[in-house]
């Protein structure tokens, strides 16, 4: 009986097999393969001729990924066999893999078309997703739990509720919250596609800016709902595919600082600019004011960090190294002043505490636009900065960069390059860290991810020791701290040219213009406070840092007359907190 039984089965197999092995069997297990692969092309190949004539591929391939964002699918697999069903209809089980609703185990039910001696699939929008009958569409049904509440880093509440329109959750800061927290709203364009595959009903209000965005998916919990069935034409109802229930975020706690908060809000005092307070060891973000994290503006000399780094590196220069005292540096034929006409130079470290361009704009154009642009990209520069919602700081590739003046330029933070307080943050924070760039975050850190290494530690000491000679002695006086030592850079960006009104080519301690060779060096307009903006990066103390504080002051004149002293308010309030 044992070995008849074996007969059977074997006989069965191959019976099952050659039935299996049809051309519409085949032509339905590559279809549906095709899918699992997301290779939507020689699906599109594979539909009868009138499904060709009426969608085009552009719509063919909208409904397959609007299907998949539906279902918040992550990934497919065919689960079986083909097995034929009654009227030519075949099914072939697969299995989904979904964020919101878990492992789903459903099947398509493929239909067959003959035409000029060739099978093919008869294609209906049913075969969007598996589990849909003739004439069914795939919806769902879902909704977000209360929005989790806010809490700084002592535990205090920074924002609770959950609104039902846009704008600012409740916040025990009032509008001294608001640069830091951000605000709600529906999502818009791209990012509402996105979250819709993440289980977000389009019109759920989510985190739109500051701390509500960089956190969003922590705070807006797991959705809840149903995926559906629906006939076409039925007002409500429809057969349900799946399930989910909601699960609401714990309240979740940040590392900003309530009194550092007040400080750069206060400190900034309405002026359009930005605030950003770091640790600069772990990279927690602990206050930011104005467009600290969502605008960025030609960083001036505070580039000359980066630019300073580079050549330390490629030991083209050391601290001690001298250079000639001169009012402008002449670079493709072009006069770039310095400031005001002055005349700078001396020691690399005289040279970077006045903020010499006629030093450092050379100095650029030695180092070399590939080096230049690597070491800007390795403090982050042309790279996400790891904080949703926050704008990305960027210059030029090394190959756009045309020539010593366009390189120059770019060396000392004029030309193409752009920055955000956050990004010039991250940059004392390398410094401050030992050449290590930390990672951003609103998140309290018991074991910070590890660093990018930028720099080593002997050219970060080096870096440090300079930047401590611009606040003892250079650019930067106004932001030093009694009885601390503190580390600094100014920056003054310029806007534009008086001279041809358009975009300048380099400012700061530095340069505000350009002229041809046989010309007087073009003082641009410097003297114009609304024509620069001033920025200003530091941390303190110098040995064993606390704290990292980076200001942008738009259009409001020099760096070292008034970022510094926004810098030094922020420094001394964070000083005063318990490390």
């Amino acid at each position: 009986m044992l070995a008849l039984a074996a007969v059977a089965f074997a006989t069965g197999a191959i019976v099952g097999a050659n039935r299996t092995a049809t051309p519409a069997n085949s032509l339905a297990s590559s279809f549906i393969a095709a899918w699992t692969r997301g290779d939507y092309t020689n699906m599109y190949l594979d539909v009868d001729p009138v499904t060709r004539s009426t969608v085009s591929p552009a719509e063919f391939v909208s409904a397959y990924r609007k299907a998949l964002r539906t279902a918040t699918a992550t990934a497919s697999s065919v689960a079986g066999g083909v097995r034929s069903l009654h009227g030519g209809v075949v099914e072939i089980p697969v299995r989904v893999r979904t964020r919101l609703f878990g492992m789903l185990d459903l099947a398509f039910r493929v239909r067959f078309s003959e035409g000029q001696g060739r099978t093919r699939i008869a294609w209906s929008r049913s075969l969007a997703f598996p589990g849909l009958r003739a004439g069914e569409r795939l919806a769902r049904r879902t909704a977000l739990p209360p929005r989790a509440t806010l809490l700084a880093r002592d535990g205090s509440v920074l924002a609770e509720g959950s609104p039902n329109g846009a704008g600012q959750r409740a916040s025990s800061l009032g509008g001294l919250a608001s640069a830091v927290l951000g605000d709600v709203a529906p999502p818009e364009g791209g990012r509402r596609l996105g979250l819709e595959a993440q289980g977000v009903p389009p019109d759920a209000i989510v985190g739109e800016r500051g701390l509500e965005r960089a956190l969003d998916a922590k705070l807006r919990g797991a959705p809840g709902g149903e995926l559906l069935a629906v006939r076409a034409g039925a007002q409500a109802g429809g057969r349900v595919l799946a399930s989910a229930v909601a699960h609401p975020a714990p309240a979740l706690r940040t590392t900003v600082s309530p009194q550092l908060e007040r400080a750069a809000v206060t400190a900034l005092g309405g002026r359009y600019g930005g605030v950003v307070a770091m640790k600069p060891g772990t990279g927690e973000i602990l206050a930011v004011a104005g467009i600290g994290l969502d605008s960025v503006q030609p960083p001036g000399s505070t580039f000359k960090l980066v630019t300073l780094t580079g050549v330390l590196q490629a030991r083209l220069a050391n601290r001690h190294s001298v250079f000639p005292y001169a009012t402008y540096t002449t670079l493709d034929g072009v006069k770039l002043s310095n400031a005001n006409g002055e005349s700078c130079g001396g020691t690399l470290e005289l040279a970077f505490a006045v903020s010499c361009n006629s030093v450092f704009a050379p100095l650029g154009v030695k180092l070399g636009a590939k080096r230049l642009v690597e070491t800007a990209e390795r403090f982050g520069f042309n790279h996400e900065p790891g904080i949703e919602g926050a704008a990305e700081s960027t210059l030029p590739q090394a190959g756009e960069i045309q020539g010593d003046l366009d390189l120059g330029s770019t060396a000392i933070g004029q030309g193409r390059v752009q920055a955000s307080a956050l990004q010039m943050a991250i940059a004392a924070a390398t410094v401050a860290d030992g050449g290590r760039r930390p990672r951003p975050t609103f998140v309290p850190q018991a074991h910070p991810a590890p660093a990018a290494s930028v720099m080593s530690s002997t050219v970060a000491r080096t870096v440090r020791r300079l930047m401590i000679a611009v606040v003892r002695e250079g650019t930067g006086t106004a932001a030093a701290v009694p009885g601390i030592v503190v580390a600094g850079k100014t920056g003054t960006a310029e806007l534009k040219s008086a001279c041809s009104g358009g975009e300048a080519a380099a400012v700061e301690g530095g340069a505000t213009g350009a002229t041809g060779s046989g010309a007087a060096p073009c003082r641009g307009s410097y003297s114009d406070p609304t024509n620069t903006d001033a920025w200003f990066a530091a941390f303190a103390p110098a040995v064993k840092p606390r704290i990292v504080v980076a200001v942008l002051l738009v259009k409001d004149g020099a760096g070292g007359d008034t970022a510094a002293p926004v810098a030094r308010e922020v420094l001394e309030s964070g000083l005063g907190e318990a490390p």
